[in-house]
């Protein structure tokens, strides 16, 4: 239905005299800028689109978000690529939105803007010791290990025995289990080389993921409980009272994604084995919140309040505090609660509170658009982010006429190369990311991996440049 409506809107915009040609640029270079040029390279054969991108390099989270060991989800890649490389599409790289060019400059050099560059910044863990030394947000560590390069020289000490991470989604998973996975598996992947020296090193033998709900609310899925379960050498160890209230019937009336996981954890709680001293631990622990972290330098302990939940809906009940305190030796404190976006420019319409663009189905202004995690808050999986990127490129599709948005030509790309040149920007093209992409892999063949990512900008753009 959305797709035959969006063809006959297309037809009365160019079958009606309407010779000029559209141009859109994309800002962001991850999932949802890619997804959102691929479908109007489809629908608008007759546009120019542009991907600019902050990084020398493309593909956003697929790249510096993914873990190391799920190379399978990676393989949307291949997808990105036919699209990058579709004739009216086109990908520039390095150049940071707000700094080399404004919003208002792209506004006189494209009919349509799409702001879809993502949530780089982490929500802060307000509670007092945050500032201890070892207490980081998992978004630093995610990058220390995928070749972020801010992270690359990520202050962490592994010599230590037991790990507290804050957050029980799927973010705060895949950092245990790369913490907690034996290091030949690792060397397999595409893991960074600085993260690998130092996780070879770690002395981590407990990790305990706190949550401040418990069972029913957990935000991990199933796929990464599984291989938390799975995983060789490492014990998952479990409280059997936060299970006491989770009787058969209440299991069988929930949803099936919800029922399936609670299945596994119950029946991962009854096959519980007695505790094998060479293994590791991985011990979820529900119904905590963080209160205050202890040390005189570094971080030595976390203070956790016991909280109850309330609300008639099992799904939905909220935590609330007791009067119950406990204390939990750790080392290290890793915070997952959850990632925001900056506002890159000034002249961005921006939610602070919420760390996203006000918008409204994805549409901010006439020729404006925001798509991803930039415009709905960090939620759901690659496949919510082409739904979402889909639906507002539909959108901009029924807005070409509607909002008059071809009534004058514009010169695109063209007219910011004036400025990027002016300021010295070194654009790196697709071509140019060919190259990198080429040195990445003949580096990783070396030492048995898929590819080894370079980490330091400037060699990025000497590579490009060579």
């Amino acid at each position: 239905m959305m797709k035959n409506r969006g063809l006959s809107i297309l037809k009365r915009c160019f079958c009606s005299g309407n010779s000029i040609k559209p141009k859109i640029c994309v800002v962001g270079g991850g999932p949802a800028g890619f997804y959102a040029a691929q479908h109007l390279a489809k629908k608008l054969e007759n546009s120019q689109i542009d991907i600019m991108e902050r990084l020398p390099v493309p593909f956003g989270l697929v790249r510096f978000g993914v873990a190391p060991d799920h190379p399978e989800v990676k393989n949307v890649i291949h997808t990105f690529t036919k699209t990058a490389e579709s004739p009216n599409v086109n990908f520039y790289g390095n150049i940071s939105l707000g700094k080399d060019i404004s919003l208002e400059d792209l506004k006189q050099f494209y009919h349509i803007i799409i702001l879809t560059y993502g949530a780089e910044q982490n929500k802060k863990l307000d509670i007092p010791g945050v500032n201890l030394k070892n207490v980081l947000p998992a978004r630093n560590i995610v990058g220390w290990y995928n070749g972020v390069p801010s992270d690359k020289n990520l202050n962490i000490n592994l010599n230590c025995e037991t790990v507290a991470i804050i957050g029980q989604g799927n973010v705060a998973i895949d950092v245990a289990r790369i913490l907690l996975t034996p290091i030949d598996e690792l060397k397999k992947t595409d893991i960074t080389q600085h993260s690998l020296n130092q996780l070879s090193q770690s002395k981590i033998k407990k990790i305990v993921l706190i949550g401040r709900r418990g069972p029913l609310q957990a935000a991990f899925t199933i796929k990464e409980l599984r291989e938390m379960l799975k995983l060789k050498n490492c014990l998952t160890l479990w409280k059997n009272e936060d299970f006491e209230t989770i009787e058969t019937p209440i299991v069988e009336k929930l949803a099936r994604p919800k029922k399936r996981i609670t299945e596994l954890m119950l029946k991962s709680v009854q096959e519980q084995k007695i505790i094998n001293n060479e293994a590791k631990i991985f011990n979820p622990v529900f119904l905590r919140s963080p209160l205050e972290i202890l040390g005189d330098n570094q971080v030595e302990k976390i203070v956790l309040g016991v909280n109850k939940l309330t609300g008639n809906d099992l799904l939905t009940q909220t935590a609330t505090l007791t009067d119950q305190i406990e204390t939990l030796d750790c080392d290290l404190v890793i915070s997952s609660i959850g990632y925001k976006s900056i506002q890159a420019d000034p002249n961005i319409p921006f939610d602070l509170n919420k760390g996203i663009i006000k918008n409204t189905k994805g549409k901010i202004d006439a020729g404006l658009y925001t798509s991803g995690w930039l415009g709905t808050g960090p939620v759901g999986v690659i496949l919510s982010t082409m739904s979402n990127a889909f639906a507002v490129t539909e959108q901009i599709i029924e807005d070409i006429p509607k909002d008059n948005l071809l009534k004058n030509p514009k010169p695109g790309f063209e007219g910011a190369r004036k400025i990027l040149d002016q300021k010295n920007v070194q654009l790196v093209t697709w071509k140019d990311w060919a190259k990198i992409d080429k040195y990445e892999i003949s580096l990783g063949e070396k030492a048995g991996k898929p590819r080894e990512k370079i980490v330091d900008i400037e060699q990025m753009l000497k590579i490009a440049s060579s």
